[in-house]
């Protein structure tokens, strides 16, 4: 009887593991196969709702951008502790014209953003103290934290102590 229960048990234990991998996906699935039925100059933007559906980002420039991105991504070997690994990345940027028709679709992978190369330089601030615009949204705050001046006549009532 205990034979049976341990099979049993055992088999309900090897049934329920799957040797796939879960796979984790975010966005337009098989963005690459579709990006291939859009052309350019001859695509509308009802076309590409039809194809791809409503844009997840859009931005507005000269032209429209829209911006549809797949990514998949699975559990590592169990060496990194089953930490989730991005095994495909895609990126498609299409540009839009005033009359709605497609003038430029770009197609990133995963391979293409690494060789991306981001510049470390950093801007400066263009305020410097003593200078007017500080002076004037430095008054602004003081403004906005203390409307009535309560700060300023404490502070004095304390100075004279």
């Amino acid at each position: 009887m205990h034979k049976i229960l341990y099979i049993i048990f055992f088999s309900l234990i090897v049934t329920n593991c799957t040797f796939k991998p879960v796979v984790k996906h975010h966005g337009v699935p098989s963005l690459e196969k579709k990006e291939k039925l859009l052309v350019e100059n001859k695509t509308n933007t009802n076309d590409i709702e039809k194809i791809l559906g409503n844009p997840p980002v859009t931005s507005k420039f000269d032209n429209d951008v829209w911006i549809y991105i797949e990514r998949k991504q699975t559990q590592s070997s169990i060496k990194n502790f089953g930490k989730m690994k991005i095994y495909k990345n895609d990126i498609l940027v299409l540009e839009i014209d005033k009359y709605g028709i497609l003038k430029k679709k770009n197609f990133y992978n995963k391979n293409d953003m690494e060789n991306i190369k981001i510049t470390e330089a950093t801007t400066q601030s263009g305020f410097e103290k003593n200078t007017f615009i500080y002076e004037f949204l430095s008054s602004m705050r003081q403004k906005i934290d203390d409307p009535l001046g309560k700060r300023a006549k404490r502070r004095k009532e304390i100075r004279k102590r």
